[in-house]
């Protein structure tokens, strides 16, 4: 489904009636990051996927803009869908995002989860950021994916999945467009002034954290740091996963979220 004003593909799965789940993105995830493990997820959840604008199927921005820009769009779907008290799940980039709704519209949301977290862009994530842009600027999906990838996937999930990741460099190959290549770079400009680590103990929803033991992106030290920060946070580790835990570790990653929401 397409929200014409701003521009947001999303799709809606499980019970219609259910309890709202909504799964905000990182950076270079779409809708269809999550097709694997919508079936995993509790029968009871609304689960509502939604790309941000310069993401997979939404509208695409000809300008840079902050960050700040996807928490209105969130707003404004929310009020689509007539949801006024919502959970969310916020990977990276998406969690974000999560953060700053949650300090600007804290009466609509009912509990958080966020997977590989930050509440600030310190220098080694922009110099990681940096490096992702040089990499799109080359216009290649092999060289990409060759640059980028080794950030976000653990080495135990490398060393051992070697043939499922040379599938997705085939992937990235033939899929990734000028375009995408041009709208990532602007998200991943967006956010190079996040830094809301003074304000962080303002949110005091149920939260739960989740660090990936080898995460390089959002180490694990940081995201124990928020959780000293957040009243009602609860601090899950999960061991030998990198980034992209969520990838690494499915069926346990989905078993956390389904026994936070009940």
């Amino acid at each position: 489904m397409f929200l014409e004003n701003p521009g947001i593909y999303y799709e809606i799965d499980g019970n219609k009636d259910g309890t709202p789940l909504i799964f905000l993105n990182g950076i270079m995830m779409s809708t269809a990051s999550w097709n694997e493990l919508i079936p995993k997820f509790d029968k009871d959840l609304k689960i509502i996927r939604y790309d941000m604008r310069d993401q997979g199927k939404s509208s695409k921005l000809n300008n840079t803009y902050d960050i700040d820009i996807h928490v209105e769009d969130l707003k404004i779907l929310l009020d689509h869908l007539q949801i006024q008290k919502v959970n969310i799940l916020g990977v990276s980039y998406g969690s974000q995002v999560a953060q700053l709704f949650a300090l600007k519209y804290p009466n609509r949301i009912e509990k958080m989860i966020l997977p590989n977290s930050t509440d600030h862009v310190d220098n080694y994530l922009s110099s990681i950021g940096n490096a992702w842009k040089v990499a799109a600027s080359l216009n290649d999906g092999e060289k990409f994916f060759d640059i980028s990838l080794p950030y976000i996937y653990s080495p135990k999930f490398y060393n051992e999945n070697m043939e499922w990741l040379m599938n997705r460099r085939k992937m990235f190959k033939d899929s990734l467009t000028k375009s995408w290549f041009e709208s990532f770079t602007r998200l991943a400009s967006s956010n190079e002034t996040f830094n809301i680590k003074n304000k962080i103990h303002l949110i005091d929803h149920k939260i739960l954290l989740i660090a990936g033991e080898k995460d390089i992106i959002t180490p694990p030290e940081n995201i124990k740091d928020m959780h000293s920060k957040m009243k009602n946070s609860e601090y899950i580790e999960l061991k030998d996963t990198g980034h992209a835990l969520f990838f690494e570790t499915m069926s346990e990653f989905c078993d956390l979220i389904n026994k936070f929401m009940k």
